[in-house]
C-alpha cells in the first residue's frame, strides 16, 4: 500500500468511527437544543431551566440535551427561532398571536408560518410599580412622568404601550419613556432615576421582590381598563397582582391589572420525535414541574393547551392525542 493510499483508508476509517456511518452502525450523537427565555430576574429564565432540567434527566435515552439562554424576551425569541439561532423559546401569548398573524413587529415580514406552539405555561400580569413619592395612583397619573416601558424586543414594551394608549397617553410625547431591561429597572427606580416601571411577568418575581425591599417606598398601581379594551385585544384578560408575595410594598390588598400567558414555542424544522419527548417529560412529571416555581401552582394539564394561536407542532399534537388531551 502506498503512503497516499494508507492516508485515504485511514481517513475513511476515522470518518466512520466519528460519524457512526457504515453498515450495521448507528449514530449516537447527542442533539443540542437551545431555549430562549428572558431576563434572569423574571420567570422565563427559571421556566427554561425547569423544562431543561426535567427533559435532560432522560438525555442519555433521548440523545438530546436542552440548554437555556437569557434573551431580550418574546420578540427576540420569535425572530431567533425563525432564523435558526434558537430552537425553542418562551413567548407571551399576545406576541405568539401577532407573529403567526403577521401583525405588530411582523407586519412587514408577514405571518411567521414556521412558528409552532408546544404548550402554554403560567399567566403573566402587566404590572405597574411606582415610587410612593411620585404621586402615581392610577394609570393616567403617568403623564409627564419618567417611566420604564421595557426594552425593544420584549413583549412587555407593547403591553405597556397598549395600556398607556387605552387611557389616552402617547408614550413618545406624554411621558419620558425608558427602554431598560427588566433586570435593570428596579435598581433605577430605587435610585430615583425613574418614577415607575412596567413589567409583564408571572408572580412572584425576583425583580419586584428587589424593588419592594429597597429604602425608597414603592407601590403597585392598579390598571383598570374597559370592556372595549378586551374586545379589541382578545389575547388579554383581567388579572391581579397578589400582594402576599410582596409584604414590603405600600399596598394592603391585591391589585387589579391585566395579563397574557407565557407560551412555549418552537419551529417546524425541529424533529417531531424530539418535541414529543419534551412534552412527554413535562406532562408525565407534571407535579414535579409545578413545584419548581410558585407561578406554576395554578397550572392544570388542560390549561397548558390554552392561549395558543400558532398551530401545534406535530410532536406535541401526537402526545396530546395519546394522553387524551386532544381528540
Amino acid at each position: 500500500m502506498t503512503k497516499k493510499s494508507f492516508v485515504i483508508v485511514f481517513s475513511l476509517a476515522l470518518a466512520i468511527i466519528l460519524c457512526g456511518a457504515g453498515p450495521g452502525m448507528s449514530a449516537s450523537k447527542t442533539q443540542y437544543y437551545t431555549i430562549g427565555t428572558g431576563g434572569v430576574t423574571g420567570v422565563y429564565y427559571p421556566t427554561g431551566g425547569a423544562i431543561s432540567r426535567i427533559v435532560n434527566a432522560k438525555k442519555n435515552e433521548y440523545k438530546m440535551r436542552l440548554t437555556v439562554e437569557s434573551t431580550g424576551g418574546s420578540v427576540y425569541n420569535v425572530n431567533a427561532i425563525m432564523s435558526g439561532d434558537l430552537d425553542f423559546g418562551i413567548v407571551q401569548s399576545d406576541r405568539q398571536y401577532q407573529a403567526i398573524s403577521g401583525l405588530a413587529e411582523w407586519k412587514d415580514k408577514g405571518p411567521q408560518k414556521g412558528l409552532k406552539a408546544v404548550f402554554s405555561i403560567h399567566p403573566e400580569s402587566i404590572t405597574l410599580l411606582a415610587a410612593v413619592d411620585a404621586g402615581i395612583k392610577e394609570l393616567k397619573d403617568l403623564k409627564g412622568k419618567h417611566v420604564n416601558i421595557g426594552n425593544p424586543g420584549s413583549g412587555q414594551r407593547q403591553n405597556s404601550i397598549d395600556a398607556l394608549t387605552a387611557v389616552g397617553i402617547n408614550f413618545e410625547n406624554d411621558i419620558k419613556a425608558e427602554g431598560l431591561k427588566a433586570a435593570e429597572a428596579p435598581g433605577v427606580l430605587l435610585d430615583g432615576r425613574i418614577d415607575a416601571l412596567f413589567y409583564t411577568v408571572g408572580h412572584p418575581s425576583g425583580a419586584f421582590k428587589e424593588a419592594t425591599a429597597g429604602t425608597r417606598k414603592v407601590q403597585f398601581v392598579p390598571i383598570v381598563l374597559p370592556d372595549s379594551f378586551y374586545a379589541k385585544f382578545p389575547y388579554y384578560a383581567r388579572s391581579v397582582v397578589p400582594i402576599s408575595f410582596y409584604p414590603n410594598a405600600g399596598n394592603k390588598e391585591d391589585v387589579p391589572s391585566f395579563g397574557v400567558k407565557a407560551t412555549f414555542v418552537t419551529h417546524s424544522r425541529v424533529p417531531a420525535e424530539d418535541v414529543y419527548h419534551v412534552v412527554k417529560e413535562i406532562f408525565e412529571n407534571f407535579e414535579s414541574f409545578k413545584k419548581l416555581h410558585p407561578a406554576y401552582s395554578i397550572l392544570t394539564k388542560e390549561s397548558m393547551l390554552t392561549g395558543l394561536s400558532a398551530p401545534l407542532h406535530p410532536g406535541a399534537e401526537k402526545y396530546y392525542k395519546e394522553a387524551g388531551l386532544l381528540k
